[in-house]
């Protein structure tokens, strides 16, 4: 898998405490890296990196913001990591109307310090940077955005995604630059995905956790946004995106330093009602109710991405579709029900995962 590249490396994971760091964190425990956690304490004593007893099976586990250049910077030169997959970010749209400024901080100055960091330090060599669909100016068009369209964003968070790419961009031309890799030696690459869902995220204001948290509260499901279309898929396709564009950044850094989009096929952008009636009917319990009088913030209605670029370029196509991703979400929630530890279940997940992308059309 992957051709073996993260075994025995040394790989920052920022963010390993949120619900993707933490997924992604397992994924390359499981292939033999050796991963350093670099992250804020968990939002949720609840959520995958708590569940799973992730903290035990890394190679360090650090507490630290990524806004803190001075101990970002330490830790790579005491760890001397040759990977970074930078997820660190504060990813609510609510929260972000809330708290801009610290929205801005953490996702465009914390993105600006990884960057940095990779600039001083020569042990850095490969650089996953992930941002978001939202990036893009978003016109409520019916066809997907491609990696080429223009940056954007109407509120803080999608505006904060779009300025991170901006600098990921100016950093890549400026210092990093794919045409003199034999002077620098290094390989930054920016990865766009569209609304992940999957075990273990409790986050406030996401979808998924909310309907999780009404069905365990025996209450109805209140949505707030019941006809916006999104870009559904499960936390593992996009992460297996990101674990192929690093491998690729590795094999070929003048032709993979660039932008990918990682989303599921057109059929997978269903609205948000249709997601949470599918997730209540798999769930066996929840009453769906429309709430859409409360929304109190802007949200775009409209998103889809085009992923021909990471399909052409990478060989990358989602595995399962949504009615599979619902199940297996669904599955997590109810198996840390009665579980003290779901470090073996999202192994399982995820091996079940790999043996889809085995079976499936050989990757370029």
């Amino acid at each position: 898998m992957f051709n073996n590249v993260y075994q025995g490396k040394t790989i920052l994971v920022t963010g390993h405490t949120g619900f993707k760091g933490s997924w992604l964190s397992i994924w390359l425990t499981m292939m033999g890296a050796k991963v350093i956690g670099y992250s804020l304490d968990p939002y949720s004593q609840k959520g995958n990196f708590v569940a799973s007893h992730l903290s035990e099976k890394l190679f360090a586990d650090i507490r630290g913001d990524i806004r803190d250049y001075e101990k970002l910077n330490g830790v790579i030169e005491k760890y001397q990591p040759e990977f970074i997959f930078h997820l660190a970010a504060q990813a609510l749209v609510k929260t972000a109307y809330a708290n801009p400024k610290e929205t801005y901080e953490t996702n465009l100055m914390g993105s600006l310090n990884m960057l940095e960091v990779t600039r001083q330090n020569a042990c850095v060599k490969t650089v996953v940077m992930i941002t978001s669909d939202k990036c893009y100016e978003n016109v409520e068009q019916i066809w997907g955005y491609k990696e080429t369209d223009r940056m954007g964003g109407y509120d803080p968070y999608s505006s904060s995604k779009g300025c991170a790419e901006l600098m990921i961009s100016s950093y890549r031309n400026s210092y990093f630059n794919p045409q003199k890799y034999a002077e620098h030696g290094k390989a930054i690459a920016s990865v766009r995905a569209g609304n992940v869902i999957g075990g273990g995220d409790w986050s406030d204001n996401r979808l998924i956790p909310d309907c999780i948290r009404f069905i365990e509260a025996g209450k109805d499901i209140e949505i707030r946004n019941p006809k916006a279309t999104r870009p559904w898929e499960h936390v593992l396709e996009p992460l297996s995106g990101y674990l192929r564009v690093g491998e690729k950044l590795l094999a070929d850094p003048i032709q993979y330093a660039t932008s990918f989009n990682f989303g599921p096929h057109i059929s997978a952008n269903k609205t948000v009602m249709e997601v949470v009636s599918k997730l209540a009917e798999y769930y066996g319990k929840g009453k769906v109710i429309d709430a859409s009088s409360t929304a109190v913030v802007h949200e775009n209605t409209l998103l889809n991405l085009d992923v021909t670029k990471a399909y052409v370029m990478l060989g990358w196509h989602t595995q399962w579709n949504l009615k599979e991703s619902i199940e297996k979400t669904v599955d997590w929630y109810k198996k840390a029900l009665t579980s003290n530890d779901m470090y073996d279940f999202c192994v399982e997940q995820i091996e079940e995962y790999i043996k889809r992308m085995e079976a499936s059309a050989p990757h370029l």
